[in-house]
């Protein structure tokens, strides 16, 4: 049985090497952030608005819907996987094993971290901002892009990013939507894993990590800046 072997003598960079000159890692890497990005956007904008309907004080149903929007959270993500698998595959949809199917599941796992982020944040909004704006003459979206979206920025931003961190890091999904040409890091870390054990595949992990940490201080400084702007002068 193969196993990884970490040898005390010799540290070196040379894994890190063959990650930057092998061309399948360069696909994945390409892979996983182009579907993470454009999966991030969707989400956030989605998510964003969905939040923000949610928040209006005569929303019909509020708590149905806060449901049904952060149910992919809480459902097995391979029951998601194989939801996904069979609804994209119809013949009138078609979208398994493509770019844009990928992306759409991603951005449906991404929404929900997005939704309780920036329904957070506005729990703290005052709300009084935006009368004062609507008897100055200021329609809804002049309100919304003035006063409302710069306010909640940065629970937008910490939800994009959590958005953005399930998605590069999704493997159970791609396992079912992806194809040859769709493969992105995680799953060619897990085909590595599968098939051939590679060294190259811890370097891949250590960058993960610090990732995952640069994104968890990232949050945790966006959090402290919300809480400074929503505490009354």
């Amino acid at each position: 049985m193969e196993m990884l072997v970490l040898e005390p003598d010799a540290f070196s960079m040379r894994w890190y090497q063959t990650l930057l000159e092998d061309e399948e890692w360069h696909r994945a890497l390409f892979n996983s952030f182009f579907i993470g990005i454009c999966a991030t956007i969707i989400a956030t904008t989605l998510g964003t608005l969905a939040a923000v309907a949610l928040n209006q004080p005569r929303f019909p149903g509020r708590r149905t819907v806060m449901a049904l929007l952060i149910s992919p959270m809480v459902t097995p993500i391979v029951i998601v996987g194989v939801s996904v698998f069979f609804f994209y595959s119809t013949p009138w949809i078609g979208l398994s094993q493509t770019y844009l199917g990928l992306i759409l599941s991603h951005a449906m796992l991404g929404a929900p971290f997005v939704v309780i982020t920036v329904t957070a944040t506005l729990a703290g909004f005052n709300q009084t901002l935006m009368h004062a704006a609507a008897s100055l003459g200021a329609n809804a979206w002049t309100r919304f892009r003035r006063i409302q979206l710069p306010l909640i920025s940065p629970g937008v931003i910490t939800g994009a990013l959590f958005a953005f961190a399930t998605s590069f890091d999704e493997v159970v999904v791609v396992l079912f939507m992806g194809g040859l040409e769709q493969r992105t890091l995680p799953r060619q870390m897990w085909s590595g894993i599968r098939e051939e054990i590679n060294p190259t595949i811890l370097a891949v992990a250590t960058l993960l990590i610090i990732f995952a940490v640069l994104v968890l201080f990232t949050v945790e400084w966006l959090r402290s800046r919300t809480a400074r702007q929503l505490q009354p002068n």
